[in-house]
């Protein structure tokens, strides 16, 4: 089939997009190899049709199989640093010009993913409860928590979520001391805060969107901890609070002095009553929530909250379409209406883990070793936990290989996808993609991740063909089968 003209032209313009994105990480690798099976599995885990692991990329590609070994080491290896990668992952989606902003400050969403894993000797594997009302899913699997940060990109009202890091944040604390390690034994909630701040770092001034889950105390405490190093807040947290949440008014000064310390907090206030009790001081507005205009009912007060912490927030109780909400915000700038608007779009988080699982096969790895007793499922409470039990140093560092090339796994599937999504929201209109696939149900004319990676599947060898002298092309071509 002779594609037109214009198609044509489309193909260079994302080939290079593809291309200029890639060779920003080329002086991060310290050996030339290592660098091209970066290349290489960022674009076979774009275009991979199964996903059964590091071998979909070599059957994707065309690779003669005996590149299998050596595709294995690229995960393994010291050549390169997992966290620089991330670090310029975070400046080319800053570089993109794509982010979405609310009064200067970058939107940034968080939040944890739980992923089934069966093995036996996978290293962090640990028993997880699952909060879904998915009748599919079990009320406790055996699996990874992962932490997930990732950036808003937007234009002509289009929004992604764009994964910038996942990395296991539970099940590896009792490695933190080992020799190489870089695991943290802090809890999942205070990663999740940390992880943030160092994307804002890129980002510069930024809004943390996050779930009831990530309200703590030890939260705000640490995020507290990391705004005071700077001059002014970098991050700032918008999350919405449990339905038994209480807060305090400001203590009132009395003009007598008298002995003690002074009151940290005033009166409680049960946030949950003003929905029921005062409902003539709430104020009825049009907000765009999920990409829709909706009639909501708020009320915004300024109080205090967290035992011995009495920190001040923005609490917005939201009521519309007979859901009631209760939402927080740590930056008291913002607007009642800008902290509904903001937290309706966390939700683009979760539709960045179903893609990333389905298009690209983020969590689909399976890095495994012996040098890790095997997984018990009755284990007790009190029992040790498998990495206690590791004392040899040769397998410690197996081990810390192992959590390694699961972590480089996943944030390669991050640039992979991320890239289809730059590639995506580049597209007004679907355009030529929409006469070469049949779809039943139009998209509103808007290209999306899944119809970008099937059309660089279906045109993955005639890029190559009209790109001889690229750098992607050379790569793939000297490890195809001849």
């Amino acid at each position: 089939m002779r594609l037109p003209c214009a198609t044509q032209t489309n193909d260079f313009t994302r080939f290079h997009l593809i291309e200029k994105v890639l060779d920003d990480f080329r002086n991060l690798f310290h050996r030339k190899a290592n660098y091209q099976w970066f290349v290489i599995l960022v674009i076979g885990f774009m275009v991979r049709y199964d996903h059964l692991g590091v071998t979909s990329a070599i059957r994707a590609l065309s690779f003669d199989g005996n590149c299998y070994e050596t595709m294995l080491h690229f995960f393994r290896s010291r050549a390169y640093q997992l966290s620089a990668i991330r670090q310029r992952w975070c400046e080319v989606v800053r570089g993109s010009g794509l982010l979405y902003q609310v009064d200067g400050k970058t939107v940034l969403i968080g939040d944890g993913v739980k992923q089934s894993k069966e093995a036996y000797h996978m290293p962090g594997v640990k028993k997880l409860h699952q909060d879904s009302e998915d009748s599919s899913k079990g009320e406790y699997i055996f699996g990874h928590l992962f932490g997930a940060v990732g950036a808003v990109i937007a234009k002509s009202n289009r929004f992604f979520c764009i994964p910038l890091k996942i990395n296991i944040q539970d099940g590896l604390q009792s490695a933190a001391g080992w020799e190489g390690s870089t695991v943290s034994t802090e809890s999942h909630v205070v990663q999740m805060i940390e992880n943030g701040y160092e994307a804002a770092k890129t980002f510069g001034k930024s809004i943390f969107l996050l779930d009831r889950y990530f309200l703590t105390v030890p939260a705000l405490r640490k995020l507290n901890q990391l705004n005071a190093g700077t001059e002014r807040k970098r991050l700032e947290l918008v999350t919405k609070a449990k339905r038994n949440c209480i807060a305090y008014e400001e203590p009132v000064v009395d003009p007598i002095k008298k002995r003690g310390r002074p009151k940290k907090k005033g009166d409680t206030v049960y946030l949950w009553k003003q929905f029921t009790e005062d409902p003539d001081s709430f104020t009825e507005a049009f907000v765009s929530i999920y990409g829709r205009n909706q009639s909501v009912r708020y009320k915004c007060m300024d109080l205090l909250w967290g035992q011995k912490l009495y920190q001040k927030l923005r609490f917005v109780l939201v009521e519309y379409d007979g859901q009631r909400s209760i939402l927080i915000s740590t930056d008291l700038t913002l607007t009642a209406v800008q902290i509904i608007e903001l937290y309706s779009g966390r939700f683009c988080i979760e539709n960045c883990f179903r893609e990333m699982k389905q298009q690209t096969g983020a969590f689909c790895y399976h890095f495994w070793t012996k040098a890790l007793e095997k997984l018990n499922h009755f284990k007790k409470k009190e029992a040790l936990d498998a990495l206690q039990k590791v004392t040899d140093l040769k397998a410690q560092r197996k081990i810390i290989e192992k959590v390694q090339s699961i972590e480089v796994f996943v944030q390669i599937s991050c640039i992979a996808f991320g890239i289809l999504q730059l590639l995506a929201v580049q597209e007004a209109t679907e355009g030529d993609l929409s006469t070469l696939f049949y779809t039943r149900t139009k998209a509103k004319s808007k290209a999306s991740e899944a119809k970008v990676r099937w059309y660089l599947s279906w045109r993955i060898n005639h890029l190559l063909l009209q790109n001889p002298d690229s750098f992607i092309t050379e790569f793939i071509r000297e490890r195809q089968m001849k």
